[in-house]
């Protein structure tokens, strides 16, 4: 089993996760790269292919999967996949970076089983599902019943945070950046 570390950063959509990354990849660009996901979900406005995930159709990431070429996958959403490619990981481990991934629970957990050796998970904890709903409100990218779906999954991703090595509650961004970035430090160095 390929010894090379995984960064994992997982949460309930919403908590925080995403800026927390930017935040890590601003402090260590010389350690860490960004592992960007494979989804045949739409482009959102400013979003970009090959850096903010590469957007597949539904048959080309099926046929991805028929070809094993995922570390993990998932349809997180009804119809809407979301994985981490092998290529991808490949790709950063040969700069000689630490890959970071910035997915959900369950492709966390799934990681977790495949490189129990070499990856090391923060789990980012909202302060409570009612801070994560005004989160997701005020995004404003959400219907009614996304937003229902997304709340549903997120109590339903708690219940598996002490499954991850470590746990930080988001109750404000720039302490849960701080937290972040000790425990980034020690697996950096380590």
């Amino acid at each position: 089993m390929n010894q090379n570390k995984i960064i994992i950063i997982t949460a309930p959509s919403g908590a925080g996760k995403t800026t927390i990354v930017h935040y890590l990849l601003q402090k260590y660009p010389h350690q860490l790269s960004f592992s960007v996901s494979a989804t045949t979900r739409p482009p959102r406005e400013n979003e970009q292919n090959g850096k903010d995930y590469y957007f597949l159709n539904k048959e080309i990431f099926q046929q991805k999967i028929q070809q094993n070429q995922f570390v993990e996958w998932e349809m997180v959403y009804e119809g809407k996949y979301y994985g981490t490619l092998q290529a991808e990981l490949e790709r950063i481990w040969k700069t000689g970076k630490i890959p970071v991934l910035d997915i959900d629970v369950k492709g966390a957990l799934h990681i977790q089983r495949r490189y129990p050796e070499s990856s090391y998970s923060v789990f980012i904890q909202p302060p409570s599902v009612k801070e994560l709903k005004n989160r997701l409100e005020s995004r404003g990218t959400e219907t009614l019943e996304s937003l229902e779906a997304r709340i549903n999954k997120a109590s339903y991703e708690l219940s598996f945070k002490d499954h991850f090595n470590y746990t930080i509650v988001n109750n404000n961004l720039e302490d849960a950046c701080r937290e972040a970035e000790k425990i980034i430090t020690a697996i950096v160095r380590g």
